[in-house]
């Protein structure tokens, strides 16, 4: 199952506080500021810092 939609519209980028978004293809979320990308693992988000990549 998929991250819900409900849980999308909850979660903010642990660093600046801003809503992420689903990546396109599904494997993690993407903060719309500071291009973090936050791993989704077994369909549970990892909102951790030390767990986030810088994309551009």
């Amino acid at each position: 199952m998929p991250v819900s939609e409900r849980l999308l519209e909850i979660l903010a980028c642990p660093v600046c506080k801003v809503k992420v978004e689903l990546k396109p293809d599904g494997s993690g979320l993407k903060c719309t500021q500071c291009k973090r990308v936050y791993p989704i693992r077994d369909d549970i988000p990892v909102m951790l810092v030390d767990e986030a990549v810088i994309e551009e």
